[in-house]
């Protein structure tokens, strides 16, 4: 334990070390060096900031539990973040860049009026502070109870080690996403990235390993594990989701249409990934992020996915028993990973919990000063005035979001389930005001307001109501998704029409390029576009009835 413990605090002081003399001497004095990173950050720096910023401990933990309860249909989920990436980078980021924009509100805002910036900033900002920050501190407490013991550590219940745990996360993230600014956060998150590529793939290999011998290994154990994968349990290597499945696991034909819309929420419109683009020194640089982080989402199934299958298979085989799925990948990586190197993937582990944590309260920060301080409280506020509000406000949203975090163990249904299905009620109306407002150029200001009260009403009656399949069983939320996008384009598409009608002497919205950036786009973007969409076909042929799969 004590080695444990030393690799452990040895690896997070290297990321502080390392963050602290790669923004020493920066200016964090103004908005944009404070939070946009002086708009200088590079693709590879980009890329690993927006991996980091989307992985977390709800990802590990709840992702790898959907799939040692249902199968590897979940795997979607990493799958389809490739091509939202690539929208992000060939349609988005051109347009997020040319506006010279600092949050996704502000570019609503300039589309739909000053009020409609104002509805948009604060639902986004009770989104993060109620649901996604909370989940984020309660996934990282959950995987240190399961790896550390901490209850048994101090004699307490479960619950006081997640509540303690949650203090911890947030006092050191906080010290990260409010006095470092974001340019601290990206280059934390690219130190991270790495240890969380070499941490995360250790697992399924060391799970394979000990699989291979429990199932009584003549030859390459981790070969021999995975061979009694397929023999025994082909169903779950199977990513093909029934299409009367319940959450978590996922449709088929969701994976088209209402998945595809929520990630390109996630990686188009959600200002904790989107503010790293904001940051690029170029659209070049912010395309080669995106497309780069695209390629890492493809082999994220490895770590992100299989270990729940291996886990299923290895729990059956030695008769273990797991009370939850949210408590399966934790138990797995107690049971395979060698003690020396324990203390190495809880930092890295911790790496992951920061980045989301310091990403979502930094974009809270920005979205708070930026949209609502300096646009209705201090007009007249400089811009040391603005740093030193997103610091202060920063810390009260961290104690705010610190209370909220463990009553998360109060939720059944599975840290990623509660998350993907609660952010699409903002989320999606986001999505439509952003995507709608760039295609239909004669839209009424209150189309937006509109889509979000008609969005919030029937998706919260859908959540609230959960109808049923015919044959029993819950609908699927992805259902819903994929049904109310269409029908809110289709509804800005007919008020676009109505307007331009009723004012034929309307002209049409253009965007004003502001010149914050070159927007010279990067050569090889649409090869590697095409290299992505490519590995995602491999990857779901040999996951499916046609490879592993049955």
């Amino acid at each position: 334990m004590a080695f444990t413990f030393i690799t452990f605090v040895g690896f997070t002081v290297l990321v502080a070390v390392i963050s602290y003399l790669k923004t020493k001497g920066d200016d964090q004095t103004t908005a944009d060096g404070y939070f946009l990173a002086g708009r200088g950050l590079p693709g590879f720096v980009i890329a690993g900031s927006l991996l980091l910023t989307n992985l977390s401990a709800e990802q590990l933990v709840g992702t790898n539990g959907q799939t040692w309860l249902v199968g590897m249909s979940p795997m979607a989920f990493e799958i389809v973040a490739a091509p939202c990436c690539i929208v992000l980078a060939l349609w988005a980021a051109p347009r997020y860049l040319k506006s010279g924009i600092t949050t996704i509100p502000q570019l609503i805002g300039m589309r739909f009026g000053r009020s409609t910036k104002l509805w948009f900033s604060i639902a986004y900002i009770i989104l993060y502070l109620v649901v996604q920050i909370p989940v984020i501190l309660y996934s990282g407490s959950l995987v240190f109870e399961n790896i550390f013991h901490v209850s048994d550590m101090f004699g307490i219940t479960v619950f006081q080690a997640v509540v303690i745990l949650c203090i911890l996360i947030s006092v050191v993230g906080s010290i990260y996403a409010i006095f470092g600014g974001l340019k601290a956060v990206a280059v934390s998150d690219t130190v991270n990235g790495v240890g969380l590529l070499i941490g995360g793939f250790m697992i399924p290999f060391f799970a394979l390993h000990v699989l291979g011998n429990v199932s009584g290994s003549e030859g390459l154990a981790i070969v021999d594990g995975f061979k009694y994968l397929i023999e025994n349990y082909p169903e779950k290597l199977n990513s093909i989701g029934r299409l009367n499945a319940e959450a978590p696991e996922v449709p088929w034909i969701t994976v088209f249409t209402g998945l595809i819309f929520l990630g390109l929420q996630s990686w188009c419109t959600h200002q904790s990934f989107i503010q790293r683009v904001l940051a690029a020194e170029n659209l070049k640089e912010a395309q080669k992020g995106a497309l780069y982080c695209a390629f890492l989402k493809i082999i994220g199934f490895m770590y992100l996915a299989l270990p729940g299958v291996i886990a299923y298979a290895l729990f059956e085989l030695q008769g273990d028993q797991v009370t939850m799925m949210d408590s399966a990948y934790p138990q797995l990586v107690s049971q395979v990973i060698p003690a020396p190197l324990m203390g190495f993937f809880a930092a890295v582990m911790f790496g992951a919990i920061l980045s989301s944590f310091n990403s979502v309260l930094n974009s809270v920060n920005t979205m708070f000063t930026m949209d609502i301080y300096k646009e209705y409280i201090n007009t007249e506020a400089n811009e040391e005035k603005l740093v030193k509000v997103g610091k202060n406000v920063g810390i009260l949203f961290a104690v705010a979001t610190t209370i909220v975090g463990p009553m998360v163990y109060f939720f059944p249904a599975g840290l990623k389930t509660f998350l993907d299905s609660f952010v699409m009620l903002i989320g999606l109306p986001v999505l439509s005001a952003v995507f709608g407002g760039f295609f239909f150029k004669y839209l009424p200001q209150y189309a937006a307001k509109l889509i979000m009260v008609f969005h919030v009403v029937c998706y919260g009656g859908f959540l609230l109501l959960a109808p049923q399949y015919p044959s029993g069983g819950t609908i699927h939320y992805l259902y819903a998704i994929l049904v109310l996008w269409p029908v809110e384009l289709l509804i800005m598409a007919f008020l676009n029409h109505r307007n331009k009608k009723a004012h034929p002497e309307m002209e049409a919205w253009v965007q004003e390029d502001v010149h914050a950036v070159d927007l010279t786009p990067w050569k090889y973007r649409k090869v590697c576009a095409v290299a992505i969409v490519i590995c995602c076909i491999i990857v779901y042929a040999a996951f499916s009835p046609l490879g592993f799969g049955a």
